[in-house]
């Protein structure tokens, strides 16, 4: 069944104490919003409406970079989950499939649950999706009747029998898009906010004679983001479902808990992962790629078998051969590294493009960026750059070229060439000894 998802990304958020909305707060390396957008994307969704209202100007632009077939609605004045969704009716007139109605603070809602909620809509026209909780209070219960959803009734309006119910409900709706609207049209402000609750759908539903229905997912998919505390705490339960699925496809890692992976993170199999490894969004690593303790990866790609670290820190833009070696206290920036290349030792390379089997010596700089504009150097193959040597891009080194310990290059350099740019050392005679013992004597009147 054809589904268009509805995510809800319009509240302020004033738990979070923040100027920043809600939905833009971090969740392994992305915003909350890109959870809800990840699990609609990968179910199928036709397309996707996105309504925004507190800062949304900072969410539209985000949505609009990630993918400029998102569609943006605004919820000029908060009036509720239903009126939220309301603001997506002219897009969606005539659209003759489901509607969806996720949250963007709520990140864990899986694929595979939104295809279970249209698997339910083929005997109902509204599904609600609910969880089971150990402890209900605060939560809306759904009252059923075998697979029939009878009521949605909120905690403070339940019965003493209601209360014991721990079928509760999550917000996530899937119905028809021609109904979904025709019943909100009909939802009323009769409540304690005065506003349009998506929830009231049900029993107007009901009352036409509509079946509805309501299906279970784990606790855990539901978990909704309020607070700071929240958010460490759904970070936490991110990470350890990552490190499993890492694991189960094989992956080793040293100490799995010092391992941080973001919502977009593609590993291959029999690669290692060393203590103390960030990933940042847009890393992917391929089989048998080594990554040791304390590097920090973003926006990389890491070919196989190649090794990284310790401490290396790979940059957006960072495209690592295969075999290739980028050892400690390297920093890859907007630059491929060939295969078989080695950066080993307290190198910078940023705007550049490394040719296979060259050698990168210990202390080199890329001096890419001359205040105002950034510039490209280009490397040949097999090229070795003696250590503590800067390279004033842009420049190009042919293949096989030589570059002396301590050069500042700042022209071409063609194939095969010995360089050699430094001054020339001159020794002056007992001059350190006396130039040390002049220091000494002012230093100490």
């Amino acid at each position: 069944m054809r589904f268009a998802a509805v995510i809800l990304a319009a509240g302020k958020g004033s738990r979070m104490n923040s100027d920043l909305p809600k939905v833009m707060h971090r969740l392994a390396g992305v915003p909350l919003v890109d959870h809800a957008l990840n699990s609609a994307v990968r179910a199928g969704a036709d397309s996707i409406h996105v309504v925004v209202g507190h800062g949304g100007d900072s969410v539209a632009e985000h949505l609009a970079a990630k993918d400029p077939d998102i569609a943006i609605h605004w919820q000029r004045t908060q009036n509720g989950t239903g009126h939220a969704v309301q603001q997506v009716a002219d897009a969606l007139a005539g659209y003759d499939g489901d509607v969806i109605v996720l949250y963007g603070d709520t990140p864990f809602v899986r694929p595979e649950t939104l295809h279970a909620m249209q698997k339910a809509r083929e005997n109902a026209q509204v599904v609600v999706l609910g969880f089971n909780a150990k402890d209900p209070a605060g939560y809306g219960r759904l009252v059923m009747q075998g697979d029939s959803l009878e009521a949605i009734v909120e905690h403070k309006d339940c019965t003493e029998a209601q209360r014991a119910i721990r079928f509760c409900n999550s917000g996530v709706v899937c119905a028809p898009a021609a109904l979904l609207f025709s019943l909100l049209d009909e939802v009323g402000t009769d409540n304690a906010s005065a506003e349009v609750y998506l929830t009231d759908i049900v029993a107007i539903a009901r009352g036409r004679g509509l079946p509805c229905t309501a299906i279970a997912c784990k606790r855990s998919e539901t978990l909704g983001i309020n607070t700071r505390q929240e958010l460490a705490h759904a970070e936490k339960v991110f990470q350890k479902r990552a490190r499993k699925a890492a694991q189960a496809n094989g992956v080793a890692m040293v100490a799995p808990k010092t391992v941080h992976f973001a919502l977009d993170t593609v590993l291959g199999r029999d690669i290692t992962i060393e203590p103390n490894v960030f990933f940042g969004p847009d890393v992917t690593v391929e089989n048998g790629a080594g990554i040791r303790a304390f590097s920090h990866l973003e926006g990389c790609h890491i070919s196989q078998n190649a090794q990284i670290g310790p401490y290396a820190r790979l940059r957006p833009g960072a495209e690592i051969g295969a075999s290739a070696r980028v050892g400690n206290f390297v920093e890859i920036k907007a630059a491929g590294i060939g295969n078989g290349a080695k950066v080993n030792h307290l190198s910078y390379v940023g705007d550049a493009s490394v040719g296979a089997k060259t050698n990168i010596g210990a202390g080199v700089i890329f001096c890419n960026y001359d205040g105002v504009n950034k510039h490209r150097s280009t490397l040949g193959e097999s090229v070795f750059v003696g250590s503590n040597s800067a390279l004033v891009s842009p420049v190009e080194i042919g293949d096989e070229a030589l570059i002396g310990t301590g050069s500042v290059v700042t022209q071409n350099v063609p194939a095969g060439d010995l360089v050699l740019a430094r001054a020339k050392q001159v020794n002056k005679a007992g001059r350190g000894k006396r130039l040390m013992d002049l220091l000494r004597t002012r230093k100490n009147k």
